[in-house]
This record gives structure tokens, sequence and C-alpha cells, in this order.
């Protein structure tokens, strides 16, 4: 396998005797090289959403399968989706080294469990309906390479997320995103560009996906969940704008009835 890029010395030395304005300054640099390299690989992230929408629209579930920062990261995404788009629960999934329920402890040790993959995703009952995304900067990982060999056995549409070119989890992925940042600003740090690469990536998939699905009308969130003041004032400024209704109390008072912004322009017809 070819020298991993993510482990390369970082071209920036001395770090400890920098000032606080040379290593923000030099941060900043590296993280500006980021979105061109993400410009690269759009074509395979296309492909990649492409499918995610295909089985989303055919009912199956997307699952993130990662460890580390990665998967931390995409549980980021995933919480987010019920409330800003009105998805059910159970739709879009984040499959942890660790569980999720032991998230904030940071359990590296448990990525280099070559079955505990395989063994969550089983338990979720994933099928042929289903799409996973295995997620490692390094592309080794062997909590996602195991998962992912397994997935693809059992006929399950497989793609991947890695920073390095050639990668063992790139082979088991149908559809492999190969973003190349480059050595980190803290040698091995893969948290950092590797990180803020897939952060950008995850928003891509989940907004995309969002908008192929009919998730958004426009520009605006027509299906997020009225959870606090600030969303539903949001919401009925929203209507208001959509179903022409000039009066506050009465805005509101459908789309409390309603539940949603679309349900109840529906109701009270649109412009």
């Amino acid at each position: 396998m070819p020298t991993k890029i993510t482990e390369q010395p970082s071209p920036h030395r001395h770090l400890e005797k920098m000032s606080i304005e040379d290593i923000t300054t030099r941060i900043n640099q590296e993280d500006s090289t980021v979105p061109g390299a993400i410009k690269k690989v759009l074509p395979a992230i296309n492909r990649l959403i492409a499918a995610v929408v295909d089985k989303l629209k055919a009912g199956g579930r997307l699952f993130y399968l990662g460890a580390g920062s990665g998967g931390r990261l995409s549980v980021l995404d995933a919480i987010e989706l019920p409330t800003t788009y009105g998805i059910p629960k159970g739709q879009v999934n984040v499959i942890l080294a660790g569980g999720l329920h032991r998230l904030i402890e940071a359990r590296e040790e448990m990525e280099d469990n070559v079955d505990e993959g395989w063994r969550q995703l089983q338990q979720a009952d994933v099928s042929e309906k289903d799409i996973v995304i295995g997620i490692s900067a390094s592309g080794t990982t062997p909590f996602v390479l195991g998962a992912l060999q397994a997935a693809q056995a059992h006929g399950v549409t497989t793609g991947c997320i890695v920073s390095n070119p050639d990668t063992p989890i790139a082979v088991f992925a149908d559809l492999p995103v190969e973003v190349i940042t480059g050595p980190e600003f803290i040698s091995g740090s893969t948290r950092m560009k590797c990180g803020t690469a897939q952060k950008l990536i995850f928003d891509m998939i989940s907004t995309t996906t969002m908008i192929q699905l009919g998730r958004v009308e426009d520009n605006r969130m027509v299906n997020v969940t009225l959870i606090n003041e600030k969303i539903i004032d949001r919401s009925v400024k929203m209507l208001m704008e959509l179903a022409s209704v000039d009066d506050y109390a009465t805005a509101k008072k459908v789309l409390m009835e309603q539940g949603s912004v679309k349900k109840a322009a529906d109701y009270l017809g649109r412009r």
C-alpha cells in the first residue's frame, strides 16, 4: 500500500516557537486548500449522492459507518436531519465504533475491532435496500473495513469517504470518494483538514439528498420540526409569505394545527 499522505510530516516546523498570529495564519492557509481538494472529487461525490437518493426514495436507509473524528462528525450531521427536514427518525443512521451511547468518551481503541461494525449493522437489520458509507481518513480503519467488506459481500451498496489514494476501504466501496487534503498542520492530526473535508461532504450529501427528496421548497425548510419558539416564529413568517397571509396570529394557529409549513401552506392555498 502507498505511503499514507495523512501520516506524512507537517510542512510546518517548530510550532512551539510560533506566535498565536503565526499559528492561526498557517492553520487558515491549510484550511483554505480543502474546498479545492473537494472540487476535484465532486463527480465521485455526485455519484454517491445519487445512490443515496435512489435508496431513500425506494424506502431504504442511509448508514454512516465510522470511528474517531469522522464518525463523530457524521453523528452531528445525522442528528440534525429529523428536525431540519422533518424526516422519520431512522432514515439516516450512524454506526459508531464504541456505540453512540459512548460518543463523548472517544473510545479510539474500538476502531481496531474488525467485526463490531458489521455486528451493529446486522442489529439494525441492514439489507440490500440500504446504503452504507464508511468514513476513514486513513482508509484502513479495521472497524470500517470489516463492516464494508461484509456489507458488500451481502449485496448492500457501499460507499466511502477517505483521505488517501488506493486504500483497502476504497476496494470494498462501490462508490468511493477519495478526497486528498495532504499532510496536516499537526502531523497525523486528521481531525483538522480531513475532518473539515468530511464535514463539508456530509453537508453536501445530506442537504442535496433532502432537496432531492422534496424536503425543501425554493430555499426554505418547509418541513422543519416545530420544536422551539425561534423555529416557530421563522415558520410563521415563512407561511405568511408562501400563503399571502397578513395576520401573524392566524398563520401561527394554522401552522400549529397542520404541523408544518408545507402542510399549512397547502391547507391555506399558495400564491
